[in-house]
């Protein structure tokens, strides 16, 4: 059913295992027909050329990278699809300045991330130590999902409950209200929603987004993709079985493409078609 990976890396940002061509190679032994390399993009919020090292690529890195990956389409061309992608961070008030910069390269797409919440890395489990209320990381996390989806930067919003990794248990209750009013303002832009499989790397039960957030954006015609935010090569295609599953189970019959920052539905349940 699952034919596509739209959210790997390398090891160009720092913290990734693997040359480009080895999740190529990953994928087509997977039987995919499309995957996509979307490593992240450099911290243009942070001076320097490659302020924090072991996160992202350098800034004198984008071009390069970019030429690799399109010399690759051409190479495997029959072969797999192979799309041009990147992960952003959303940076609050740098929103022009981030456009541009998208702008100057052949993307089929680019993958809108909140990393950064109140100071700190969003896998930080630290973080909670120093933060009596969790409610106001919770709201400035999904405040700032909401802002990514409504600045028109980004074609998929990136592991949209990622905060949960690893933070305080139980999950309050009234997080939900929070996830139902970003899901809403993710359904008004019109802007795609991975489901990414890191999440059950990292929080055993859920995927990003959780089951819930999954059935709701499906009553709401929210549109989403398939990811598995590899960070090695043996990670292509994390629990796609797992995931199908979820799928059927949830209602979702189809998955978004892109080509060209256009973005296609193809159904789950046949062939899918050619971009």
């Amino acid at each position: 059913m699952i034919t596509v990976d739209y959210h790997t890396h390398h090891a160009r940002c720092g913290h990734a295992q693997g040359q480009i061509e080895d999740y190529v190679k990953a994928a087509i032994s997977r039987g995919l027909t499309d995957i996509g390399i979307s490593d992240h993009s450099p911290l243009y919020y942070l001076d320097g050329n490659d302020p924090l090292p072991n996160q992202a690529m350098a800034k004198d890195e984008l071009d390069g990278y970019v030429e690799d990956v399109l010399a690759l389409k051409e190479r495997y061309a029959g072969q797999i699809k192979i799309r041009l992608g990147l992960e952003s961070d959303y940076i609050e008030d740098m929103e022009d300045f981030y456009r541009e910069i998208l702008n100057k390269y052949p993307f089929d797409y680019v993958i809108g991330s909140v990393h950064h919440v109140l100071g700190a890395h969003v896998y930080h489990a630290q973080r909670w130590n120093s933060r009596p209320d969790p409610m106001a990381v919770y709201a400035e996390y999904y405040r700032l999902v909401k802002k990514s989806a409504q600045s028109g930067l980004f074609d998929i919003l990136g592991h949209t409950t990622a905060i949960l990794a690893y933070s305080p248990r139980p999950i309050p209750a009234e997080i939900e209200a929070l996830q139902d009013d970003a899901l809403e303002a993710i359904r008004e832009a019109d802007v795609c929603v991975e489901v990414n499989t890191s999440g059950f790397r990292k929080m055993r039960t859920d995927p990003f987004p959780s089951a819930r957030m999954i059935e709701k954006a499906v009553s709401l015609g929210i549109p989403l993709t398939f990811s598995s935010d590899a960070h090695r090569p043996d990670e292509v295609s994390y629990a796609r079985e797992q995931t199908e599953a979820l799928f059927v189970a949830k209602g979702v019959t189809a998955l978004a493409c892109f080509v060209r920052r256009q973005r296609v539905l193809v159904p789950l349940v046949t062939e899918p078609v050619v971009l």
